[in-house]
Protein backbone atom coordinates (compact mmCIF):
# COMPACT_ATOMS: atom_id res chain seq x y z
CA UNK A 1 0.00 0.00 0.00
CA UNK A 2 2.87 2.32 0.85
CA UNK A 3 4.42 1.76 -2.57
CA UNK A 4 1.16 2.70 -4.29
CA UNK A 5 1.01 5.92 -2.24
CA UNK A 6 4.60 6.76 -3.13
CA UNK A 7 3.92 6.07 -6.81
CA UNK A 8 0.88 8.37 -6.86
CA UNK A 9 2.78 11.07 -4.96
CA UNK A 10 5.68 10.94 -7.40
CA UNK A 11 3.36 11.15 -10.43
CA UNK A 12 1.57 14.17 -8.95
CA UNK A 13 4.81 15.82 -7.88
CA UNK A 14 6.13 15.69 -11.44
CA UNK A 15 2.90 16.96 -12.95
CA UNK A 16 4.38 18.63 -16.01
CA UNK A 17 6.51 15.65 -16.96
CA UNK A 18 3.67 13.23 -16.18
CA UNK A 19 1.22 15.19 -18.32
CA UNK A 20 3.58 15.34 -21.30
CA UNK A 21 4.43 11.64 -21.00
CA UNK A 22 0.76 10.76 -20.56
CA UNK A 23 -0.25 12.75 -23.63
CA UNK A 24 2.44 10.98 -25.65
CA UNK A 25 1.15 7.56 -24.55
CA UNK A 26 -2.51 8.57 -25.05
CA UNK A 27 -1.68 9.74 -28.57
CA UNK A 28 0.13 6.47 -29.27
CA UNK A 29 -2.85 4.48 -28.03
CA UNK A 30 -5.31 6.50 -30.13
CA UNK A 31 -3.15 6.08 -33.23
CA UNK A 32 -2.86 2.34 -32.58
CA UNK A 33 -6.62 1.88 -32.08
CA UNK A 34 -7.50 3.95 -35.14
CA UNK A 35 -5.01 2.04 -37.30
CA UNK A 36 -6.28 -1.34 -36.08
CA UNK A 37 -9.89 -0.22 -36.64
CA UNK A 38 -9.08 0.92 -40.17
CA UNK A 39 -7.15 -2.26 -40.95
CA UNK A 40 -9.84 -4.57 -39.57
CA UNK A 41 -12.60 -2.55 -41.24
CA UNK A 42 -10.81 -2.56 -44.60
CA UNK A 43 -10.21 -6.31 -44.49
CA UNK A 44 -13.75 -6.92 -43.26
CA UNK A 45 -14.97 -4.98 -46.28
CA UNK A 46 -12.73 -7.01 -48.59
CA UNK A 47 -13.98 -10.26 -47.01
CA UNK A 48 -17.58 -9.11 -47.50
CA UNK A 49 -16.85 -8.39 -51.16
CA UNK A 50 -15.18 -11.75 -51.52
CA UNK A 51 -17.77 -13.87 -49.69
CA UNK A 52 -20.89 -12.02 -50.84
CA UNK A 53 -19.67 -12.08 -54.43
CA UNK A 54 -19.86 -15.84 -54.72
CA UNK A 55 -18.34 -18.05 -52.00
CA UNK A 56 -20.59 -17.32 -49.02
CA UNK A 57 -19.25 -17.94 -45.50
CA UNK A 58 -19.55 -21.76 -45.65
CA UNK A 59 -19.93 -24.25 -48.50
CA UNK A 60 -21.21 -27.83 -48.57
CA UNK A 61 -20.07 -30.32 -51.24
CA UNK A 62 -19.95 -34.00 -52.02
CA UNK A 63 -16.52 -35.47 -51.24
CA UNK A 64 -13.69 -33.34 -52.73
CA UNK A 65 -15.82 -31.47 -55.28
CA UNK A 66 -14.38 -28.09 -54.20
CA UNK A 67 -10.85 -29.17 -55.22
CA UNK A 68 -11.67 -31.61 -58.03
CA UNK A 69 -15.07 -30.71 -59.51
CA UNK A 70 -16.79 -33.43 -61.52
CA UNK A 71 -20.35 -33.26 -62.81
CA UNK A 72 -21.30 -36.56 -61.13
CA UNK A 73 -20.19 -35.44 -57.62
CA UNK A 74 -23.62 -34.22 -56.60
CA UNK A 75 -25.52 -33.90 -53.33
CA UNK A 76 -28.51 -36.20 -53.69
CA UNK A 77 -30.26 -36.01 -50.30
CA UNK A 78 -31.29 -32.39 -50.74
CA UNK A 79 -34.35 -32.51 -48.48
CA UNK A 80 -32.36 -33.54 -45.40
CA UNK A 81 -29.69 -30.89 -45.98
CA UNK A 82 -32.21 -28.11 -46.61
CA UNK A 83 -34.30 -29.08 -43.57
CA UNK A 84 -31.15 -28.85 -41.43
CA UNK A 85 -30.18 -25.46 -42.88
CA UNK A 86 -33.69 -24.04 -42.44
CA UNK A 87 -33.73 -25.06 -38.79
CA UNK A 88 -30.20 -23.94 -37.86
CA UNK A 89 -30.21 -20.74 -35.80
CA UNK A 90 -26.75 -19.65 -36.99
CA UNK A 91 -27.53 -19.89 -40.72
CA UNK A 92 -28.95 -16.61 -42.04
CA UNK A 93 -29.26 -17.71 -45.67
CA UNK A 94 -28.43 -20.57 -48.02
CA UNK A 95 -28.58 -21.26 -51.74
CA UNK A 96 -28.14 -24.44 -53.84
CA UNK A 97 -26.05 -24.39 -57.03
CA UNK A 98 -25.10 -26.55 -60.00
CA UNK A 99 -22.00 -26.10 -62.17
CA UNK A 100 -20.56 -27.27 -65.46
CA UNK A 101 -18.12 -26.03 -68.10
CA UNK A 102 -19.66 -25.38 -71.52
CA UNK A 103 -19.01 -24.11 -75.01
CA UNK A 104 -21.00 -20.95 -75.78
CA UNK A 105 -22.02 -19.79 -79.26
CA UNK A 106 -23.20 -16.30 -80.12
CA UNK A 107 -23.60 -15.23 -83.74
CA UNK A 108 -20.53 -16.53 -85.51
CA UNK A 109 -18.25 -16.60 -82.45
CA UNK A 110 -17.54 -19.20 -79.78
CA UNK A 111 -16.05 -19.15 -76.28
CA UNK A 112 -15.58 -21.38 -73.28
CA UNK A 113 -18.03 -20.58 -70.46
CA UNK A 114 -18.96 -21.71 -66.95
CA UNK A 115 -22.59 -22.64 -66.36
CA UNK A 116 -23.86 -21.70 -62.89
CA UNK A 117 -27.31 -22.94 -62.03
CA UNK A 118 -28.76 -20.81 -59.21
CA UNK A 119 -32.04 -20.60 -57.37
CA UNK A 120 -33.50 -17.29 -58.57
CA UNK A 121 -35.11 -16.63 -55.17
CA UNK A 122 -32.52 -17.96 -52.70
CA UNK A 123 -29.31 -16.83 -54.42
CA UNK A 124 -29.89 -13.09 -53.72
CA UNK A 125 -30.12 -13.92 -49.98
CA UNK A 126 -26.52 -15.18 -50.07
CA UNK A 127 -24.75 -13.09 -52.73
CA UNK A 128 -25.02 -9.68 -54.38
CA UNK A 129 -26.04 -11.18 -57.71
CA UNK A 130 -28.90 -8.69 -58.19
CA UNK A 131 -26.64 -5.70 -57.52
CA UNK A 132 -24.17 -6.98 -60.11
CA UNK A 133 -26.69 -6.76 -62.95
CA UNK A 134 -25.27 -3.94 -65.08
CA UNK A 135 -27.63 -4.26 -68.06
CA UNK A 136 -31.07 -5.79 -68.42
CA UNK A 137 -33.12 -7.27 -65.57
CA UNK A 138 -32.61 -10.08 -63.09
CA UNK A 139 -34.16 -13.25 -64.51
CA UNK A 140 -36.85 -15.69 -63.38
CA UNK A 141 -37.33 -19.41 -63.96
CA UNK A 142 -40.22 -19.10 -66.41
CA UNK A 143 -39.87 -19.52 -70.21
CA UNK A 144 -40.74 -16.64 -72.52
CA UNK A 145 -43.58 -16.63 -75.06
CA UNK A 146 -41.45 -18.69 -77.50
CA UNK A 147 -40.56 -21.31 -74.88
CA UNK A 148 -36.95 -20.15 -74.33
CA UNK A 149 -35.57 -19.92 -70.81
CA UNK A 150 -33.62 -16.85 -69.72
CA UNK A 151 -29.93 -16.67 -68.94
CA UNK A 152 -27.62 -14.00 -67.50
CA UNK A 153 -24.06 -13.83 -68.81
CA UNK A 154 -20.84 -12.23 -67.60
CA UNK A 155 -19.50 -9.06 -69.16
CA UNK A 156 -16.39 -10.79 -70.48
CA UNK A 157 -18.45 -13.38 -72.35
CA UNK A 158 -20.80 -10.71 -73.70
CA UNK A 159 -17.85 -8.72 -75.04
CA UNK A 160 -16.15 -11.76 -76.59
CA UNK A 161 -19.29 -13.03 -78.32
CA UNK A 162 -20.58 -9.53 -79.07
CA UNK A 163 -23.89 -10.28 -77.35
CA UNK A 164 -26.41 -7.92 -75.76
CA UNK A 165 -29.61 -8.20 -73.75
CA UNK A 166 -32.38 -10.12 -75.62
CA UNK A 167 -29.87 -11.86 -77.88
CA UNK A 168 -29.76 -15.67 -78.04
CA UNK A 169 -26.89 -17.78 -76.74
CA UNK A 170 -26.31 -21.47 -77.53
CA UNK A 171 -24.72 -23.69 -74.85
CA UNK A 172 -23.17 -27.09 -75.43
CA UNK A 173 -21.99 -29.24 -72.53
CA UNK A 174 -21.85 -32.85 -71.30
CA UNK A 175 -24.69 -34.30 -69.25
CA UNK A 176 -24.09 -36.38 -66.14
CA UNK A 177 -25.60 -39.39 -67.93
CA UNK A 178 -23.07 -39.17 -70.78
CA UNK A 179 -25.37 -37.33 -73.16
CA UNK A 180 -24.56 -34.17 -75.10
CA UNK A 181 -26.38 -31.23 -73.52
CA UNK A 182 -27.29 -28.37 -75.87
CA UNK A 183 -29.95 -25.68 -75.85
CA UNK A 184 -30.72 -22.08 -76.77
CA UNK A 185 -31.30 -19.38 -74.14
CA UNK A 186 -32.32 -15.73 -74.26
CA UNK A 187 -30.05 -13.24 -72.49
CA UNK A 188 -31.99 -11.26 -69.87
CA UNK A 189 -29.04 -9.47 -68.23
CA UNK A 190 -25.30 -8.74 -68.34
CA UNK A 191 -23.60 -9.36 -64.96
CA UNK A 192 -20.54 -7.69 -63.42
CA UNK A 193 -17.68 -6.27 -65.44
CA UNK A 194 -14.75 -7.50 -67.50
CA UNK A 195 -12.71 -8.13 -64.30
CA UNK A 196 -15.35 -10.08 -62.33
CA UNK A 197 -14.68 -13.68 -61.35
CA UNK A 198 -17.82 -14.62 -63.32
CA UNK A 199 -16.93 -12.62 -66.45
CA UNK A 200 -17.26 -15.82 -68.54
CA UNK A 201 -20.15 -17.19 -66.51
CA UNK A 202 -23.63 -18.13 -67.71
CA UNK A 203 -26.27 -18.04 -64.97
CA UNK A 204 -29.25 -20.34 -65.49
CA UNK A 205 -32.26 -20.96 -63.24
CA UNK A 206 -31.39 -23.97 -61.06
CA UNK A 207 -34.17 -26.25 -62.34
CA UNK A 208 -33.25 -25.41 -65.94
CA UNK A 209 -29.55 -26.15 -65.27
CA UNK A 210 -30.42 -29.44 -63.55
CA UNK A 211 -32.44 -30.58 -66.56
CA UNK A 212 -29.82 -29.32 -69.01
CA UNK A 213 -27.04 -31.24 -67.21
CA UNK A 214 -29.20 -34.32 -66.57
CA UNK A 215 -28.53 -34.36 -62.79
CA UNK A 216 -32.17 -34.65 -61.77
CA UNK A 217 -32.85 -32.76 -58.55
CA UNK A 218 -29.25 -32.96 -57.35
CA UNK A 219 -26.94 -29.99 -56.76
CA UNK A 220 -23.19 -29.56 -56.60
CA UNK A 221 -23.00 -27.02 -53.82
CA UNK A 222 -24.78 -25.24 -51.00
CA UNK A 223 -23.46 -21.78 -50.14
CA UNK A 224 -24.38 -20.43 -46.68
CA UNK A 225 -24.21 -17.15 -44.82
CA UNK A 226 -23.50 -17.19 -41.08
CA UNK A 227 -25.29 -14.77 -38.75
CA UNK A 228 -21.86 -13.99 -37.30
CA UNK A 229 -19.39 -13.80 -40.16
CA UNK A 230 -16.48 -13.92 -37.71
CA UNK A 231 -17.70 -17.28 -36.35
CA UNK A 232 -18.20 -19.12 -39.64
CA UNK A 233 -15.50 -21.69 -38.92
CA UNK A 234 -17.38 -22.89 -35.83
CA UNK A 235 -20.58 -23.06 -37.90
CA UNK A 236 -18.78 -25.22 -40.48
CA UNK A 237 -17.54 -27.52 -37.72
CA UNK A 238 -21.04 -27.84 -36.22
CA UNK A 239 -22.58 -28.66 -39.61
CA UNK A 240 -19.83 -31.14 -40.42
CA UNK A 241 -20.68 -33.06 -37.24
CA UNK A 242 -24.28 -33.60 -38.40
CA UNK A 243 -23.44 -34.07 -42.11
CA UNK A 244 -20.61 -36.64 -41.99
CA UNK A 245 -21.41 -37.90 -45.51
CA UNK A 246 -20.66 -34.47 -47.01
CA UNK A 247 -17.76 -32.02 -46.88
CA UNK A 248 -18.49 -28.75 -45.06
CA UNK A 249 -15.84 -26.05 -45.53
CA UNK A 250 -15.49 -22.43 -44.33
CA UNK A 251 -14.51 -19.87 -46.94
CA UNK A 252 -11.03 -19.71 -45.35
CA UNK A 253 -10.51 -23.28 -46.57
CA UNK A 254 -12.23 -22.87 -49.94
CA UNK A 255 -10.13 -19.80 -50.75
CA UNK A 256 -7.02 -20.76 -48.80
CA UNK A 257 -4.59 -18.74 -50.96
CA UNK A 258 -6.54 -15.52 -50.52
CA UNK A 259 -6.88 -16.15 -46.76
CA UNK A 260 -3.14 -16.75 -46.30
CA UNK A 261 -2.38 -13.58 -48.26
CA UNK A 262 -4.79 -11.61 -46.09
CA UNK A 263 -3.27 -12.97 -42.86
CA UNK A 264 0.26 -12.18 -44.03
CA UNK A 265 -0.72 -8.62 -44.90
CA UNK A 266 -2.43 -8.13 -41.53
CA UNK A 267 0.57 -9.47 -39.62
CA UNK A 268 2.87 -7.14 -41.53
CA UNK A 269 0.66 -4.18 -40.66
CA UNK A 270 0.47 -5.23 -37.01
CA UNK A 271 4.25 -5.37 -36.85
CA UNK A 272 4.54 -1.88 -38.35
CA UNK A 273 2.01 -0.42 -35.92
CA UNK A 274 3.62 -2.18 -32.98
CA UNK A 275 7.00 -0.76 -34.01
CA UNK A 276 5.56 2.77 -34.14
CA UNK A 277 4.09 2.41 -30.64
CA UNK A 278 7.37 0.96 -29.36
CA UNK A 279 9.22 4.01 -30.71
CA UNK A 280 6.78 6.18 -28.78
CA UNK A 281 7.64 4.22 -25.65
CA UNK A 282 11.37 4.69 -26.21
CA UNK A 283 10.66 8.36 -25.51
CA UNK A 284 8.75 7.30 -22.41
CA UNK A 285 11.74 5.19 -21.34
CA UNK A 286 13.98 8.24 -21.61
CA UNK A 287 11.53 10.25 -19.49
CA UNK A 288 11.34 7.57 -16.79
CA UNK A 289 15.12 7.20 -16.77
CA UNK A 290 15.58 10.96 -16.33
CA UNK A 291 13.09 10.84 -13.48
CA UNK A 292 15.17 8.14 -11.80
CA UNK A 293 18.36 10.17 -12.20
CA UNK A 294 16.72 13.26 -10.69
CA UNK A 295 15.51 11.24 -7.71
CA UNK A 296 18.84 9.56 -6.96
CA UNK A 297 19.04 11.18 -3.51
CA UNK A 298 15.48 10.13 -2.70
CA UNK A 299 16.22 6.52 -3.62
CA UNK A 300 19.39 6.67 -1.49
CA UNK A 301 17.32 7.78 1.51
CA UNK A 302 14.80 4.99 0.92
CA UNK A 303 17.57 2.39 0.76
CA UNK A 304 19.29 3.78 3.85
CA UNK A 305 16.10 3.29 5.90
CA UNK A 306 15.78 -0.34 4.82
CA UNK A 307 13.96 -0.27 1.47
CA UNK A 308 14.92 -3.39 -0.50
CA UNK A 309 16.12 -3.09 -4.14
CA UNK A 310 13.14 -5.16 -5.31
CA UNK A 311 10.81 -2.59 -3.75
CA UNK A 312 12.41 0.20 -5.79
CA UNK A 313 11.97 -1.85 -8.98
CA UNK A 314 8.34 -2.38 -7.99
CA UNK A 315 7.91 1.36 -7.31
CA UNK A 316 9.16 2.38 -10.78
CA UNK A 317 7.08 -0.40 -12.35
CA UNK A 318 3.89 0.75 -10.62
CA UNK A 319 4.50 4.41 -11.49
CA UNK A 320 4.99 3.62 -15.19
CA UNK A 321 2.04 1.21 -15.46
CA UNK A 322 -0.25 3.60 -13.55
CA UNK A 323 0.71 6.46 -15.86
CA UNK A 324 0.19 4.22 -18.91
CA UNK A 325 -3.23 3.09 -17.60
CA UNK A 326 -4.37 6.66 -17.00
CA UNK A 327 -3.13 7.67 -20.46
CA UNK A 328 -4.94 4.74 -22.12
CA UNK A 329 -8.20 5.66 -20.36
CA UNK A 330 -7.90 9.26 -21.57
CA UNK A 331 -7.12 8.05 -25.09
CA UNK A 332 -10.05 5.61 -24.92
CA UNK A 333 -12.52 8.36 -24.05
CA UNK A 334 -11.27 10.46 -26.96
CA UNK A 335 -10.99 7.75 -29.62
CA UNK A 336 -14.24 5.78 -29.04
CA UNK A 337 -16.53 8.46 -30.57
CA UNK A 338 -14.22 8.72 -33.58
CA UNK A 339 -14.17 4.94 -34.11
CA UNK A 340 -17.95 4.69 -33.68
CA UNK A 341 -18.52 7.41 -36.29
CA UNK A 342 -16.00 5.84 -38.64
CA UNK A 343 -17.70 2.44 -38.26
CA UNK A 344 -21.30 3.62 -38.62
CA UNK A 345 -20.91 6.48 -41.13
CA UNK A 346 -17.46 6.06 -42.66
CA UNK A 347 -15.47 8.25 -44.99
CA UNK A 348 -16.82 8.90 -48.48
CA UNK A 349 -14.27 8.18 -51.20
CA UNK A 350 -13.76 10.81 -53.88
CA UNK A 351 -13.66 8.04 -56.45
CA UNK A 352 -15.92 5.01 -56.11
CA UNK A 353 -14.24 1.61 -56.53
CA UNK A 354 -15.79 -1.10 -58.68
CA UNK A 355 -14.87 -4.49 -57.20
CA UNK A 356 -16.20 -7.46 -59.13
CA UNK A 357 -19.17 -5.51 -60.43
CA UNK A 358 -20.17 -4.13 -57.02
CA UNK A 359 -19.49 -0.42 -56.39
CA UNK A 360 -18.07 0.70 -53.01
CA UNK A 361 -17.71 4.36 -52.21
CA UNK A 362 -17.28 4.44 -48.41
CA UNK A 363 -14.31 3.47 -46.26
CA UNK A 364 -15.33 2.20 -42.84
CA UNK A 365 -13.55 1.03 -39.71
CA UNK A 366 -14.34 -1.74 -37.26
CA UNK A 367 -15.54 -1.28 -33.67
CA UNK A 368 -15.04 -4.38 -31.53
CA UNK A 369 -13.51 -5.55 -28.27
CA UNK A 370 -10.43 -6.69 -30.20
CA UNK A 371 -9.86 -3.21 -31.67
CA UNK A 372 -9.97 -1.66 -28.18
CA UNK A 373 -8.31 -4.33 -26.04
CA UNK A 374 -5.46 -5.53 -28.26
CA UNK A 375 -3.70 -2.11 -28.37
CA UNK A 376 -4.45 -1.69 -24.67
CA UNK A 377 -2.77 -4.98 -23.77
CA UNK A 378 0.19 -4.28 -26.03
CA UNK A 379 0.77 -0.83 -24.53
CA UNK A 380 0.49 -2.01 -20.93
CA UNK A 381 2.92 -4.84 -21.65
CA UNK A 382 5.32 -2.39 -23.32
CA UNK A 383 5.03 0.00 -20.37
CA UNK A 384 5.88 -2.85 -17.99
CA UNK A 385 8.95 -3.80 -20.05
CA UNK A 386 10.33 -0.27 -20.40
CA UNK A 387 9.98 0.29 -16.63
CA UNK A 388 12.53 -2.42 -15.89
CA UNK A 389 15.82 -0.71 -16.96
CA UNK A 390 15.14 2.46 -14.88
CA UNK A 391 13.92 0.27 -12.00
CA UNK A 392 17.07 -1.85 -12.05
CA UNK A 393 19.20 1.29 -12.12
CA UNK A 394 17.36 2.64 -9.08
CA UNK A 395 17.88 -0.70 -7.31
CA UNK A 396 21.65 -0.51 -7.85
CA UNK A 397 22.00 2.95 -6.30
CA UNK A 398 24.35 2.98 -3.27
CA UNK A 399 22.99 5.03 -0.33
CA UNK A 400 26.40 6.62 0.45
CA UNK A 401 26.91 7.85 -3.12
CA UNK A 402 23.28 8.87 -3.52
CA UNK A 403 23.25 10.97 -0.33
CA UNK A 404 26.23 12.95 -1.59
CA UNK A 405 24.63 13.68 -5.01
CA UNK A 406 23.06 17.01 -5.91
Amino acid sequence: MLIFKLAIRNILRQRRRSVLTGLSMAGGYMLFVFSISLLEGSWSNVVDIFTLDQTGHVQIHKDDYAKRPKIYKTIADNAAVETLLNGHSEVSGWAPRAYSPALAYGGDKTSVAQIMGIDVTLEPTVTRIKQKVSEGTYFDDQPDADGYFKAMIGRGLANKLNLAVNDEIVLISAGADGSIANDVFVISAIVGNAASFDRFGVFLPLAVAQEFLAIGGDVHEYALLSRDKHDNERLAKDLQAVLPMLKVSPWQEIEATFYRTMQSDKQGNYFTMGLIVFIVFIGVLNTVLMSVLERTKEFGVLKSIGCRPSELVKLIFIETVMLATASILVGLVLIVPVIMWFTEVGLKLDLAVDMGGVVFDTMKGDFSAYVILMPMGFMLATAAVISLPPGLRAARILPREAMGSH
